[in-house]
């Protein structure tokens, strides 16, 4: 891809800001199911449903190109690299599937409950399951290389570097691991509920919970450096870069922190707030973008934290959740895909594509 002009990026950026939103891409399957996952890699989007499928969509045609029938289990977490997408189900295996073929190439078996989250590096990938155990694979060979005992509880949340691997549970629990080795180096204590998310960047540790606090570990020490207070609920999205983390959380904000300090730079609220629990959020150096069980979508300055607008805002939504919602979102430097539905019928389950690049004719 060649390096935009000056004119380029403005245009992007004014695109993302203000000038009126195309009308997006809308991509339907999975009828009447949740997207439970979604990934966005490249120019495919893969879906992951309760109806035991993952879908791979075209985001330039808007087509089905394949659907990945195997799982007898709804699929519940999902990872996508290249060419290769992994799967994870309640019917206890993972599955790792050709994106260009559709074809399943391998199935992971032996965990012995629902496989809830995994994280990929390279060729391997770890997974953790219900029966609060992990596992890591060779994605190529479909190999199990080692099993991770130790948790007393589900594992909710899983990252790994390649050297490390860092897990969350609902016994309250973080643990770090020597992938090779198989060894626990730490057991972070102090959460008093459920770890439900967790970010990971080789230095630091960041573990938010059912107890409404987010907290920051040393990964080489185990010692927590900051507990990041003023949540009141479920930390469901976190998402971290270059020290600076952005949470979403069920009490329906969202918080710039400063994980260096253990500040809050920004509380993302006023007129333009979410109504209801925030569900999935992604930031870059300019903006961040939120979706909510409030129905929408909304774009934020991450410099300032104003409220730019509502990228999406379904007429079905509401803010106790019980209309149209908005699942997850993935977004890159021009596009934003996002996956909608509700718990009740009132909106129809679909992906919405929505294009922010750069267009001469826009701008003749």
């Amino acid at each position: 891809m060649s390096l935009l002009s000056d004119d380029e990026i403005y245009a992007i950026e004014m695109n993302w800001r203000v000038n009126a939103i195309r009308m997006p891409k809308i991509l339907k399957g999975h009828e009447g199911y949740i997207i439970t996952c979604l990934e966005f890699c490249g120019d495919q989007v893969v879906s992951g449903s309760d109806d035991n499928t993952l879908k791979v969509w075209s985001v330039l045609t808007g087509k089905c190109l394949h659907t990945l029938i195997g799982h007898t289990g709804g699929v519940w977490s999902s990872q996508m690299a290249g060419n290769i997408i992994i799967s994870g189900s309640t019917d206890r295996t993972l599955k790792v599937w050709n994106a260009e073929t559709g074809q399943c190439t391998h199935t992971l078996s032996g965990h012995t409950s629902t496989v809830r989250c995994m994280h990929l590096h390279e060729n391997k990938v770890v997974s953790g399951s219900r029966d609060a155990s992990l596992r890591l694979w060779n994605v190529k060979t479909g190999e199990c290389l080692s099993i991770f005992l130790g948790h007393d509880g589900p594992v909710r949340c899983v990252q790994y570097d390649g050297r490390l691997i860092v897990s969350g549970a609902y016994d309250n629990l973080v643990k770090v691991w020597d992938a090779e080795s198989e060894i626990c180096l730490h057991t972070l204590s102090g959460h008093t509920s459920g770890v439900y998310c967790l970010q990971f960047d080789s230095y630091h540790i960041v573990s938010g919970s059912l107890d409404s606090n987010i907290k920051v570990w040393d990964v080489e020490t185990g010692t927590c450096k900051h507990t990041l207070m003023g949540h009141q609920y479920l930390t469901s999205s976190m998402e971290l870069k270059d020290n600076i983390l952005v949470s979403g959380n069920g009490d329906s904000m969202v918080k710039i922190w400063d994980i260096l300090t253990g500040k809050c730079l920004y509380t993302l609220a006023g007129s333009g707030k979410h109504s209801s629990a925030v569900t999935c959020l992604q930031f870059n150096t300019r903006f961040v973008l939120t979706s909510s069980d409030d129905g929408t979508v909304k774009l934020w300055d991450v410099k300032t934290g104003e409220f730019i607008r509502d990228l999406i805002a379904l007429r079905s939504g509401s803010n106790a959740g019980d209309g149209g919602v908005v699942w997850g979102l993935r977004a890159n430097e021009t596009k934003l895909v996002c996956a909608v539905g509700s718990r009740n019928g009132t909106e129809e389950t679909k992906i919405f594509v929505l294009d922010f690049d750069f267009d001469a004719t826009d701008y003749e």
